[in-house]
């Protein structure tokens, strides 16, 4: 989609002096904001019905990877949770958002009617009620209501099957594939529409909010760009100490492809690259295969970081507070929704309004306040997943006995070519 980054930057600046200048023009703009939105809500079920259901297929069978896909799993999972559980801690203490109150208006209420069901599920039926609520009468009813939680449910359970059945599953999991190339797709029509959702978005929020709203939006980019910085250089920096590989080489290393992914926002392009690099580092081909290619699906790790502080941001700017059990729910939905998210354009609204799901008092129309920054946002998320991609195979490679540390030295010498 060549020129849409540029398309949503002159898109965000004509929504702040339409909504400085032309306040009232602006107000009748924000039904822009709210299509863009309902369409990416018309995608979300299916969409993540097939992605999850394709990420537990495309993971392999844990029996015939053995110790290796074991170690690689717990990694992937250790790691995600960790970012998420600190990026939300952090977020509580920071309290993004405080002071810009969002107020929704009839349409916002309109948009969010299909998510009506979702907001008894965790109020007055406790643990034992949320869990059969979770469980959908029927895969039909499920996505008719647009139950998020019920769909995921579904889509595990599709997914563990078809791993089990082995070729006997083959053409349900190839049919299921080929829907995911359809719905990405179709959200990538979807997303070709994003300048005009942000300029009603950022028109419309700076009309009702004023400038305020500017400084909040710009503080939560800042934090974001912070949060993945401290990410990289302390947990990833930290995990290759460990290995015994110097961080600041291991970055030059790869400079090249973090710089076309911080141009692109894409890691798409960089990863024959990448596998190609490790291997040539003293990575094993079988940990490069396994984790690099799995990791891009389940190894999310700057997305996690941008589902804790963006829930947080939001149920601030709502005055929505919530409970233990909410804030759980929530987590465990983001480590299960953030599963095979890799790729689909939008992704981090799809999966965030999933989030949301568990914790239903959050008005999803709130999300509209993130449209305007999406696409400055993606820029540290690119990066921060594909550093945590390159940093999994070293890891699990030190783990597994299999890193050649001699290659490793030589690779990463300063007067190495290697990473030129």
């Amino acid at each position: 989609m060549p020129g849409i980054f540029i398309q949503v930057v002159v898109a965000t600046c004509l929504g702040v002096l339409t909504g400085l200048f032309l306040p009232q023009l602006a107000g009748q703009c924000r039904w822009l904001a709210d299509l863009f939105l309902r369409l990416i809500l018309m995608a979300v079920g299916p969409l993540l019905f097939c992605i999850v259901v394709t990420g537990i297929t495309g993971a392999g069978s844990l029996s015939a990877v053995g110790r290796l896909g074991l170690r690689a799993l717990i990694y992937f999972e250790a790691m995600t949770t960790l970012v998420l559980l600190l990026s939300v801690g952090a977020a509580l203490l920071i309290e993004p958002g405080r002071g810009l109150l969002f107020a929704p208006t009839p349409e916002d209420a309109h948009l969010i009617s299909s998510y009506a069901g979702n907001a008894h599920l965790l109020h007055g039926q406790g643990v034992t009620g949320f869990i059969l609520s979770v469980i959908p009468r029927s895969p039909a009813a499920a996505f008719a209501e647009g139950n998020i939680l019920q769909i995921l449910f579904f889509a595990i359970l599709i997914g563990c099957c078809l791993s089990h059945v082995g070729e006997a599953g083959a053409p349900v999991t190839r049919l299921i594939e080929s829907l995911s190339v359809v719905f990405s797709r179709m959200m990538r029509l979807i997303i070709a529409t994003a300048p005009l959702g942000v300029f009603g978005a950022v028109s419309a929020t700076i009309a009702r909010y004023g400038l305020d709203a500017i400084t909040h939006l710009a503080s939560f980019v800042v934090l974001y760009f912070i949060a993945i910085a401290v990410f990289i250089v302390v947990i990833l920096g930290g995990c290759l100490f460990l290995c015994g590989v110097n961080p600041l080489r291991f970055a030059r290393y790869f400079r090249e492809e973090l710089l076309i992914v911080t141009a692109t926002t894409s890691s798409d392009s960089v990863l024959p690259g990448i596998m190609a690099k490790l291997e040539a580092m003293g990575v094993s081909r079988q940990v490069v295969g396994l984790v690099v290619s799995a990791g891009y699906s389940l190894n999310l790790d700057a997305l996690s970081i941008y589902l804790g502080l963006a829930v947080v941001f939001l149920a601030n700017v709502t005055g929505t507070h919530l409970t233990a059990m909410q804030m759980l729910s929530m987590l465990a939905t983001a480590l299960i929704t953030s599963k095979g998210a890799h790729g689909v354009p939008g992704i981090a609204i799809v999966v965030l309004a999933a989030t949301l799901a568990a914790a239903p008092s959050i008005p999803v129309s709130s999300l509209v306040l993130l449209l305007a920054i999406d696409w400055f946002i993606g820029i540290a998320r690119a990066v921060g997943n594909l550093a945590g991609n390159c940093v999994a195979p070293v890891v699990i490679a030190a783990w597994n006995g299999s890193l050649d540390r001699e290659q490793v030295r030589v690779a990463l010498a300063p007067s190495s070519k290697a990473g030129l």
